[in-house]
């Protein structure tokens, strides 16, 4: 893979439309659990979309996630995760997220701000999306690796199940981290 450098030094995406292959990306999370050891979790249904521009900074990136595909590797915390207390897949299937604004850090890496739409709440959120490269695969394909990492606070999105320690302390972490890696087909 190579980076495409502008005379200001910006690794960027070449302009055009880019879908995400789910073949090659995750799009993963992390939490605390009694605030001692760490769960991760992924989902497994997504789509995503970079509307690249010359200038990166006036793109566009849209993107869900099926609330109901999530997997911590444990089915009795999935069916949990899916249900009333945390997700509730059934009536909000799916989270979304729209950019708003994209902001040019240093290299390639970016604040991409936006709306981010979880179990019928929406909240402003930045994240913070970094270009690992752009090149061609072997079928000819155009590819960008793009790796996003941010947190956000689940109980602003009506999150909010929570049992305390008797020690003090909470059994599952309000932050989140977000941690999603991606690879873009130019379409």
């Amino acid at each position: 893979m190579t980076q495409l450098m502008t005379e200001q030094g910006i690794v960027k995406v070449p302009a055009g439309t880019w879908k995400v292959d789910r073949a090659h990306s995750s799009v993963a999370f992390e939490v605390k659990h009694m605030m001692i050891s760490t769960v991760r979790g992924l989902l497994s249904e997504y789509d995503g979309t970079l509307e690249a521009q010359e200038d990166p900074e006036q793109s566009t990136v849209t993107g869900w996630a099926a609330a109901a595909s999530i997997d911590t590797g444990n089915a009795d915390r999935d069916a949990h995760l899916r249900g009333p207390d945390f997700f509730d897949a059934d009536r909000y299937p799916r989270m979304s997220f729209v950019s708003t604004a994209i902001r040019h850090l240093e290299g390639g890496t970016y604040a991409i701000t936006g709306e981010l739409t979880i179990k019928g709440v929406t909240r402003e959120v930045t994240v913070e999306a970094t270009v690992q490269g752009t090149g061609e695969d072997p079928w000819g394909n155009q590819r960008a690796g793009i790796a996003v990492r941010g947190s956000i606070d689940r109980t602003d999105f009506g999150l909010t199940w929570q049992s305390r320690l008797a020690g003090g302390g909470l059994l599952v972490g309000e932050e989140v981290g977000l941690l999603l890696d991606l690879s873009a087909v130019a379409s």
